[in-house]
């Protein structure tokens, strides 16, 4: 069962109305999305641990001409139309897992420049995003259980990361409270499904931006922050991190653009028998792959799903599905502007560590989904962190969500 929601004409807001109180009060208090003072690093590479790469589940080399494509990146973008068409109909035929769900963690204010690049009108300095955690359940061939959690984040410890840290220090406590909505952390939703942590073999992310794992997978030593005195107990024993080796290697030593987002320092002391890095596209099981779609993030990857409903894929490469399909959106100056560019997307750019190459992954992504069932308009493809209405955000409405996804039956 899915839960999707179409806004009409008559749900958006009316732009010559929205100067509301609230959105005046929060303008005074922050006055842009910019914080005032991130601390700048420099230094020796950290010592994260980057095991060999390893190959979980099955190769995808349907997609490996996306990556070697010589010609430049209007090259890449003609040949990846292609090889998602191709392997669209190869992963097809893969089967389904047999559960799928999700699960709200936070919904939280994010820059709307940087959601909305370039594209929109609103005159809010943030939109708001609700992050979710995904429960993907399968058989091996074998007939071995499998159990992946995907985008579990700690969103306690992540609002450490250096860009959201030096926000909340400039943000008067009130305002704060009033601009979060914490709905369930990891550990609860967990709980409530009646799940025990100890059977979750694969935990992953689309990224690795504002992530501090040490909690989900526990530390080989005290940490001074959390756990001074013993190394941490992480909630899942028996999970393994699987991302993109590529990430892991640029987190040693980040460039200036990559610092604000993420937290390193606390990869240091993660056991390296705990992380699974791989290289590429691999298919996990029936229905169920991780795919590369770099840009957004060196490693970026996008988890990809065989439903009842058809294909749908996850990642934070947009925040709207509608952003797949800017012509048809009703939030303010999309639809023009991505008409007067020619181009066929708005991407979710707060690093742009390479603008061309995530374009290029938003096209893979489109091209592997189906059209959702509830309004042909748009595509499957749900958001890590879907735009989320709010008071506080005139002109960041959006016109389709999908809120969240089911497919299976409970075990």
């Amino acid at each position: 069962m899915l839960s999707t929601h179409t806004l009409t004409r008559s749900n958006v807001v009316n732009m010559s109305t929205v100067i509301t109180a609230p959105l005046e009060a929060l303008k005074r208090m922050i006055p842009t999305a910019e914080p005032r003072h991130m601390a700048a690093t420099s230094g020796a590479p950290l010592t994260i641990p980057v095991p060999a790469p390893v190959d979980l589940g099955a190769p995808i080399p349907t997609l490996e001409r996306i990556h070697t494509t010589q010609g430049g990146p209007g090259a890449a973008l003609r040949i990846a139309r292609q090889a998602a068409a191709d392997f669209k109909r190869e992963f097809a035929a893969t089967g389904t897992p047999s559960r799928v769900s999700t699960h709200d963690l936070i919904t939280l204010p994010y820059p709307t420049k940087f959601g909305l690049w370039r594209a929109p009108s609103s005159p809010a300095p943030f939109l708001f995003i609700t992050n979710r955690m995904m429960i993907v359940r399968w058989n091996d061939s074998d007939g071995t259980p499998k159990t992946l959690v995907w985008e579990p984040s700690d969103f306690e410890l992540d609002a450490n990361t250096p860009y959201f840290a030096a926000l909340r220090d400039q943000t008067p406590a009130p305002v704060l409270a009033r601009m979060l909505t914490e709905h369930g952390t990891v550990p609860a939703n967990l709980a409530r499904l009646g799940i025990d942590p100890v059977e979750v073999d694969y935990l992953a992310f689309d990224h690795l931006h504002t992530q501090d794992v040490r909690r989900l997978l526990g530390t080989i030593k005290p940490q001074t922050d959390i756990s001074p005195d013993t190394p941490v107990q992480g909630w899942f024993p028996n999970a393994k991190l699987v991302v993109q080796r590529h990430e892991l290697e640029a987190m040693k030593d980040l460039h200036p653009l990559q610092r604000p987002w993420y937290q390193p320092e606390t990869f240091i002391d993660l056991d390296p028998d705990r992380i699974l890095p791989i290289d590429g596209d691999r298919l996990l099981g029936p229905g169920v792959a991780l795919i590369r779609t770099p840009g957004h993030a060196t490693g970026n990857q996008t988890l990809l799903l065989n439903t009842d409903t058809g294909v749908w894929g996850m990642s934070e490469n947009v925040l709207a599905a509608e952003l797949l399909t800017p012509e048809h959106s009703k939030l303010p100056g999309i639809s023009g502007w991505a008409s007067r560019w020619g181009q066929e997307l708005i991407i979710n750019a707060n690093t742009i560590e390479s603008t061309a190459q995530q374009y290029t992954s938003c096209v893979v992504e489109k091209s592997l989904v189906d059209r959702s069932q509830h309004d042909s308009r748009f595509v499957q493809f749900f958001p890590t962190s879907e735009l989320t209405a709010s008071p506080f955000a005139p002109g960041t409405h959006p016109t389709f969500v999908h809120g969240s996804l089911e497919h299976g039956t409970a075990a």
